[in-house]
């Protein structure tokens, strides 16, 4: 197969993680006999540095000619610190998912059974956790009207959804129910928002479409408490824009580290993959950022245009990863050199050698070839 990638890496750690998950698919196009190609775009507080526009109309075209996108993270401390910044890395992010009009979010929660210790969770409440997170992305508050009044001591923020946003992202949850578990929880807040009785309207006039899916439906705080209290209930979960960023960033204390969670962003012409975790400025450069996320985007990427053995090859090498501590310090307590590089060699190496075990150790702390 040949294909064209969009590389946004943004800002931050996001450079990093994004090299491992390129040099991932790089090893899998070896293997498998893929033509992939890849070229890089702008976005965040890089492209403001460099261009004045988060997203500049550069990036655009390319993302827009692309197969798919490979996206890394996005932000820069400074303009946390400055809320009065009229431009903002955020809005790179945001207007992309709008002019690509990636409308559905979808992200897996999965409890890794070698690494249930790393959660604040009890082991009992969280092994066997596999959830699925379909999340509107262009819609709700982050995109509705903003106001901030003459003297600035009153603000408002618009959330506003129509029958159509609502429909489209719950037949696709609905479908990924009936390839799953057969239950479908919508999360929202109808005792009190207008926009989110009209979600569990639309949702419940939908159901009888998919008689073979169970239908609940959870307020946000309810849904939030669940969620840590008994995550397993849970298998494929949809919710608005703003409670699904709350909920799959909640959803990182399961798994042990938000960098372990990969996301990707579906629209009718275009499909982003990325990972949920932002720009970490702090970690910059310091090679600790964990790509195990990104790399898991990737493997999101391939399963997208069917390519599941590929996708499958890469999940068995981030599992390999775990079980021999090959991670980064975020998870890793038994070997304290193992950088975000050699992560992506060891999977890299797993890919051309599925069959080795064989580690040798001593060159992984050197970053040499990692299996022997």
């Amino acid at each position: 197969m040949k294909l064209n990638i969009a590389v946004l890496p943004g800002d931050g750690i996001g450079p990093e993680v994004i090299e491992q998950a390129v040099k991932v698919l790089k090893a899998i196009a070896m293997e498998f006999n893929h033509i992939l190609t890849f070229e890089t775009g702008l976005v965040g507080a890089s492209a403001i540095d460099k261009t004045g526009d988060p997203l500049p109309e550069e990036t655009i075209s390319i993302c827009e000619n692309a197969d798919a996108i490979l996206f890394g993270a996005i932000g820069d401390t400074k303009y946390d610190m400055d809320p009065n910044a009229e431009i903002r890395p955020e809005q790179g992010l945001l207007g992309l998912r709008k002019v690509l009009d990636l409308y559905t979010n979808i992200r897996p929660v999965i409890a890794y059974e070698d690494l249930l210790n790393k959660s604040s969770l009890k082991k009992k409440q969280i092994k066997d956790t596999n959830i699925l997170i379909y999340r509107e992305l262009t819609s709700g508050i982050y995109f509705g009207e903003k106001k901030l009044s003459e003297d600035g001591n009153t603000a408002s923020d618009i959330c506003e959804y129509t029958r159509f946003e609502i429909e489209r992202i719950a037949h696709l949850a609905f479908k990924a129910a009936q390839s799953r578990k057969h239950k479908l929880t919508l999360v929202d807040k109808a005792n009190v928002l207008a926009s989110s009785r009209l979600w569990r309207k639309v949702v419940q006039e939908l159901a009888p479409k998919y008689p073979d899916v169970k239908l609940d439906c959870l307020y946000i705080d309810n849904a939030a408490m669940e969620l840590i209290i008994n995550p397993r209930q849970f298998d494929v979960i949809l919710t608005e824009n703003m409670f699904g960023d709350i909920l799959s960033e909640e959803a990182s204390v399961i798994v042990g580290s938000i960098g372990l969670l990969a996301s990707a962003s579906f629209g009718d012409k275009h499909v982003m993959f990325e990972p949920i975790h932002g720009a970490y400025t702090k970690a910059a450069n310091k090679g600790i950022a964990n790509p195990i996320a990104s790399i898991l985007s990737a493997a999101m990427l391939l399963d997208h245009f069917e390519l599941h053995e590929e996708a499958d090859l890469i999940r068995e090498g981030v599992d390999k990863s775990l079980k021999l501590h090959i991670t980064t310090p975020d998870l890793n307590t038994k070997y304290d050199h193992i950088t975000t590089t050699k992560v992506g060699d060891f999977i890299e190496d797993f890919i051309n050698n599925p069959e080795e075990t064989n580690l040798n150790f001593t060159n992984i702390h050197l970053g040499q070839s990692t299996i022997i």
